[in-house]
């Protein structure tokens, strides 16, 4: 794990970088086409059912203080389970980064350099990540604690700067397409909240692992309010966004900014904050992959491991033949992966390993 170790609020904000580029290019748009109206009513829904579900993880882990997901697969199931575990995150992590940085620089190739191939965009975000993992992961960490507030920021104003746009009686009707499409079918939504992920392995690196509820609690609830601010922002504007296959939704709301005659053309800024917050992401991907890989094979030198992943997010982010399948991807497999390992392999993980530990203190 990393030598120096984690404040509280570098974990909070950490965990929040983590969602940041999902949201900034097609979470939004892909809430918005399957809960139409009821979209803000789903994100309230979705954030108190991740709430609820983040307190039952955090009581899971009060067994096992400072000691992470890969420890706890160890003393459940021995060096076998722990190493399918990690294998299946590494996986995860490495795969799903690569397919978002792939519809990333499509999407930049799109709305603002048509010109470059995409091949070439990839290319700088891997050459950015690889000198940022040289200069080590806390520079990684100071990054993410100014971007995100930057970035919390930029979807403020791009709510407020739209409010003349807005039209709020596409809201209505409230429950949009129905009961059962809002409450049940939304239920999906629930893999929005990917970060749950990593904070499974937060504990070793925090300063004080007692603080890792609230730092899980925080994370939730502003990675809530972050997409209810986004997708407010776009539900408020487009009147027939549920029907178009807009690039980067929230790049095109930044074009309508305008603070007077002087203060225009915004959306270079939020785009720039963005591609940052991205590389953040990257980084933390890489770090978290190696920090897992070690604990599975006991290593003694992380950085070949460390530049051996960002080489496989390079080559997997080139697989795809077009966006359409990269995009697939982000919209569709992308949040089933989340709620797939993120919260069924995780959460029964630490269920069983609950129930051992209660029954050799019962033996004992």
């Amino acid at each position: 794990m990393v030598n120096k170790k984690i404040g509280t609020i570098s974990a909070i904000m950490l965990t929040l970088s983590i969602v940041i580029s999902y949201i900034t290019s097609s979470l939004p748009r892909s809430f918005i086409d399957e809960t139409k109206s009821a979209t803000l009513l789903n994100i309230i829904y979705i954030t108190i059912i991740v709430l609820l579900i983040i307190l039952f993880v955090c009581k899971l882990f009060k067994k096992f203080p400072g000691l992470d997901l890969l420890d706890i697969s160890n003393f459940l199931g021995g060096s076998i389970l722990k190493n399918i575990v990690g294998a299946f995150f590494i996986a995860y992590f490495i795969i799903s980064s690569s397919m978002m940085l792939r519809n990333f620089c499509e999407c930049l190739v799109v709305v603002y350099y048509p010109l470059t191939s995409y091949v070439f965009l990839i290319l700088m975000f891997i050459i950015a990540i690889a000198l940022t993992n040289k200069l080590g992961f806390n520079a990684t960490l100071n990054t993410a604690s100014i971007i995100f507030p930057l970035v919390l920021i930029s979807a403020i104003l791009l709510f407020c700067g739209n409010l003349e746009n807005f039209s709020f009686r596409r809201i209505f009707p409230i429950l949009g397409d129905g009961f059962y499409n809002t409450f049940i079918l939304g239920l999906k939504n629930i893999g929005a909240f990917g970060g749950i992920c990593y904070l499974y392995f937060l504990p070793p690196m925090l300063k004080e692992p007692e603080k890792f509820k609230k730092i899980a609690v925080i994370s939730v609830i502003s990675t809530g309010i972050f997409i209810l601010l986004c997708v407010a922002t776009l539900l408020f504007m487009f009147s027939f966004f549920v029907t178009t296959d807009e690039i980067m939704p929230l790049f095109s709301a930044a074009r309508h900014i305008e603070f007077g005659s002087f203060f225009q053309r915004f959306e270079s800024v939020f785009l720039l904050i963005w591609i940052i917050s991205f590389c953040c992401y990257l980084s933390i991907t890489c770090k978290f992959s190696t920090d897992i890989f070690n604990k599975m094979l006991n290593l003694s030198d992380m950085k070949p491991i460390l530049n051996i992943f960002v080489l496989l997010i390079f080559g997997i982010a080139l697989l795809p033949k077009n966006y359409a399948i990269s995009n697939f991807f982000e919209t569709n497999v992308y949040r089933y992966l989340r709620i797939a390992i993120g919260f069924i392999l995780g959460i029964t993980i630490l269920i069983l390993a609950n129930f051992k530990k209660k029954k050799v203190g019962e033996k004992n």
